[in-house]
């Protein structure tokens, strides 16, 4: 609230309503030891004007990567969004995140949510999408959990090249499920799927992310065949922008498709909030958690739209369901499915087409250098690592960059990479300062 609206005498008249004298009576019955003994450490307080000033240059401390160049990834992208997706996602009509349980009252929100399912399905090859989720890392732990209800086994099979922020989130999902949690390591960039036959025999799902962590693109048509004729399901991650040019992963043998959709029309905005996507084949709908938006007929025959396959959720099935998650991103939704319709089947592909060029470009400009390499190679779309070859800290390099108002990511973990990607809103002569700082630094 823009101010706090109870004066001492409103405060005097709550606690005479009730009965009481004053806070202290108010909480007389919470045991002493469990009380704060003494001051609590705050400054005086401030006038109104004060308190705004203070809270202001508070905030102005914060860089925020659209006020300069930003060649951030790792998951989460600088793309362009058209004015439009701002003006609709805010009519009043759609501003709430949350899914609405009468369908006669919302049937241009069951619509969004439907058109937004089939598109995710077009991307990804899929038979059926839900209507999102919290962001990519939670998508990808309902797919570990729908595995591991699917398949009875408990072993999860997961590449050490899948984001690092999916995969914690993954640990902390699963960690009260007795799940038995196996990390692929990588060779030069991509997993290694060597012990994956000795080990798909007691998984429930194996999974691999393309592009993945590093920017470098796998095989999910190997993946899928290393696992033989293994009952485990094969989930593949990927964003939804590159899938446009990609063979989607319907098309290379998988089970299930997660993803971050952030890309698609929704703002950096400090971490959040994102979307998460989710997409299965028809032989896994009943497992699939969260919402599906459904098309049928009303008693009329009209076109209608409703929420479908509601019994599987935790209001009905209680433990026995597949998932305790019972809500959705559905503003975030809505903006993507906007920002796909206004893009279209011949604009996504360009953007990725786009990225691709500018990527390269950056790459070829940066290596001329000599300071640096390229560990993984160019097999990348939009992002790449870059090796420091004098050894300096990625960690100096990313601080010395945000003093010339430049961003640019380290990779977790490992002190002498740097990860770049590229979007659509970087130009030539942005493209070029960076390597001309990279050089100088």
């Amino acid at each position: 609230m823009p101010y706090i609206p109870n004066t001492g005498q409103t405060e005097a008249a709550m606690f005479a309503d009730m009965g009481i004298s004053g806070f202290d009576e108010l909480i007389r019955n919470i045991p002493p030891g469990l009380r704060l003994e003494g001051d609590l450490g705050l400054e005086a307080g401030l006038s109104e004007w004060e308190l705004e000033s203070a809270a202001q240059a508070l905030g102005e401390l914060n860089r925020p990567a659209g006020r300069g160049l930003c060649f951030l990834g790792g998951g989460v992208y600088d793309h362009y969004i058209p004015k439009a997706v701002d003006f609709l996602a805010g009519r009043s009509e759609f501003y709430t995140a949350y899914t609405p349980y009468q369908a006669e009252v919302s049937q241009g929100t069951l619509q969004a949510m439907y058109e937004f399912q089939s598109m995710i399905c077009a991307l990804s090859g899929m038979d059926v999408a839900n209507a999102s989720m919290y962001d990519g890392g939670s998508a990808l732990a309902e797919a570990c959990s729908l595995a591991l209800a699917a398949t009875r086994k408990t072993r999860i099979l997961l590449s050490g090249t899948v984001n690092p922020r999916f995969i914690s989130v993954v640990r902390t999902y699963l960690q009260n499920r007795q799940a038995e949690i196996v990390l692929l390591p990588e060779s030069n960039g991509i997993t290694d799927l060597s012990r994956v036959p000795e080990l798909i025999g007691d998984a429930a799902c194996l999974v691999v992310q393309s592009p993945n962590y590093y920017g470098v693109l796998e095989d999910w048509r190997k993946a899928s065949s290393s696992m033989g004729n293994s009952k485990a399901l094969f989930i593949a991650v990927s964003d939804p922008l590159r899938l446009s040019v990609l063979a989607p992963p319907g098309e290379c043998g998988a089970d299930v498709y997660v993803g971050e959709g952030q890309m698609l029309g929704n703002e950096l905005s400090f971490g959040g909030p994102y979307l998460g996507l989710l997409a299965v084949t028809d032989k896994y709908l009943r497992k699939l958690p969260g919402r599906i938006s459904g098309k049928t007929v009303d008693s009329d025959g009209n076109e209608a739209y409703v929420l479908t396959l509601q019994t599987r959720e935790q209001h009905i099935r209680r433990e026995n369901a597949t998932s305790n998650i019972c809500t959705n991103q559905g503003l975030m939704a809505l903006r993507a499915a906007i920002y796909m319709s206004l893009m279209g089947k011949e604009n996504l592909p360009k953007i990725a087409r786009l990225c691709f060029r500018k990527a390269h470009y950056a790459a070829d400009r940066i290596l001329e250098s000599k300071k640096y390499s390229l560990p993984f190679g160019d097999q990348f779309l939009n992002e790449f690592v870059l090796k420091i070859e004098s050894g300096r800290p990625a960690a100096d390099l990313v601080l010395a960059a945000e003093k010339e108002n430049i961003f640019i990511g380290a990779v977790q973990n490992v002190p002498d990479l740097l990860l770049l990607a590229f979007t659509e809103k970087r130009t030539r002569a942005e493209i070029d300062r960076l390597a001309d700082f990279l050089n100088r630094a």
